[in-house]
């Protein structure tokens, strides 16, 4: 098959444990862009934590993509114009937040975005930390001001905290909303709270769409639960041999780990 487009999940895929892009692996993204292919960086980070990389990668001369907020919004990285953008539904955040403060003396936050900054709705955890780690974004904790930083165009909450009270929320909410919004764990200890529908694979299939390409032509690597959708959908689904079990099971090919370069055996394998 003539793999044209080249969507990678970024932390535990594209990423290494420090997370950093290998030389190797850089040079070959942008080898393959000057060959006229595209490649899709396809995470739950918001637009801003994705940047960043996406500037190591030159999306922006070659016109390839960011898909962030778990296929929340798709920028067109040469133009910056949203290619597609879905945001959560009017006036869900406020009953959501209020289930969520019942588990505050468990140590469980709520947090939204904005541009630039990264909004707790109840007090920081380590695992709120780790997520202002990963995006290079300051956390502004506002306490019960929270739901006036949820605006129109909020793609996502993200609720974090022990892994061993986070399936209890998430029973909770789906209970709740399960036609409202799409509710899974992108990690043990992060809860993803989505428009209805949005995952990464949807998101992917209306940039194809745009762009004039199939799934068929497409190649997703992943190791996460979020992950599986797109995985699923593509012409070539990768797991990253560091990936969850039920990413592994679902994938046509199992790559290399993360810190052995496994995004580069890919190319190596399927777009040279």
């Amino acid at each position: 098959m003539d793999y044209q487009i080249l969507a990678l999940d970024l932390d535990g895929t594209l990423t290494n444990s420090k997370k950093e892009i290998s030389r190797p692996t850089l040079e070959a993204l942008i080898e393959i862009q000057e060959a006229g292919k595209k490649v899709v960086l396809a995470s739950g980070r918001p637009t801003k934590g994705v940047l960043p990389l996406a500037k190591q990668l030159q999306l922006e001369t070659y016109g390839s993509y960011v898909l962030s907020f778990n296929g929340g919004r798709i920028t067109d990285c040469r133009t910056g114009q949203l290619i597609y953008h879905k945001a959560l539904p009017s006036g869900c955040a406020e009953p959501v937040y209020q289930i969520v403060r019942e588990y505050k003396d468990a140590g469980i936050d709520i947090l939204a975005y904005t541009p630039e900054k990264i909004i707790s709705g109840i007090c920081p955890n380590q695992y709120s930390e780790l997520e202002s780690r990963i995006n290079h974004m300051e956390i502004d904790c506002v306490g019960s001001d929270f739901l006036s930083y949820v605006s129109k165009d909020s793609n996502k909450l993200l609720i974090t905290g022990d892994p061993d009270i986070i399936p209890q929320i998430q029973k909770r909410l789906i209970e709740k909303f399960r036609s409202y919004l799409y509710i899974y764990c992108s990690d043990p200890f992060f809860l993803e709270i989505m428009p209805p529908g949005i995952d990464k694979a949807h998101s992917l299939l209306r940039l194809l769409t745009s762009i004039g390409l199939t799934s068929e032509q497409m190649i997703c690597c992943g190791d996460g639960y979020n992950d599986l959708t797109m995985i699923e959908t593509a012409g070539l689904g990768v797991a990253m041999a560091n990936a969850q079990p039920a990413v592994l099971e679902k994938a046509d090919y199992i790559t290399k780990s993360n810190d052995e370069d496994g995004v580069l055996h890919v190319i190596n394998q399927f777009m040279r």
